[in-house]
């Protein structure tokens, strides 16, 4: 199974498709922004510039390295960032196998995750939207959380996702429809034997 989507190439900048000197501001700068609200999330200590210690070189080093990495996935990773501004917001698309452990993580989510509502695609069939442009502040010496989006879909087998991670709160809801239109284009593709007719699109049930 591969990730497919239409994002509008006068908005976005495709990361995953970026190697060497060409897209590399656009690719340290989504990496950065990954970085920063993983960190965000297992409390790692901010530093007085809002950043994170030693994150300009760690978006260098996997800036050099996400191009192989994303190739390796195999195609189950997808990442952009706004053409004009990348620092401003990043997404990223991927499918993930739909293991006992990873169903049991999602019935864990905080109670934040809960506050979805429905999103459809008309590859993937009805999903959950989840936006939270204020998410909980972290405790003292911890940056606050940027605000984001998650779209999921369960296919039964793969759990399809696409987050966006915004650096300005005041500018989230204006690029957020930039995104739905991103999630309203997702879609899987089955890889075929070589002799069969070719690349299959998964659609929803009539």
């Amino acid at each position: 199974m591969r990730l497919l989507a239409d994002a509008d190439p006068a908005r976005w900048i495709a990361v995953t498709g970026s190697l060497g000197l060409r897209g590399r501001r656009h690719r340290k700068a989504a990496i950065r922004m990954l970085l920063g609200q993983a960190g965000a999330a297992v409390g790692a200590p901010s530093t007085g510039s809002g950043t994170r210690p030693g994150s300009g070189f760690g978006a260098w080093a996997l800036s050099q390295a996400a191009p192989f990495l994303m190739r390796k996935a195999d195609g189950r990773v997808l990442v952009w960032t706004w053409k004009a501004e990348p620092e401003l917001i990043v997404a990223m698309a991927s499918a993930q196998e739909l293991t006992p452990q990873v169903r049991t993580a999602r019935a864990m989510m905080p109670m934040e995750y809960d506050d979805t509502e429905e999103f459809r695609n008309p590859y993937l069939g009805s999903g959950e939207k989840l936006v939270v442009p204020l998410p909980q502040p972290g405790g003292p010496g911890q940056a606050s959380p940027p605000p984001f989006a998650t779209y999921t879909w369960d296919t039964g087998t793969h759990l399809i996702t696409l987050q966006a991670v915004c650096a300005d709160r005041e500018r989230f809801g204006t690029v957020m429809s930039a995104v739905d239109e991103i999630a309203r284009t997702l879609r899987t593709v089955d890889e075929v034997s070589l002799g069969e007719s070719g690349p299959v699109l998964r659609l929803p049930p009539a």
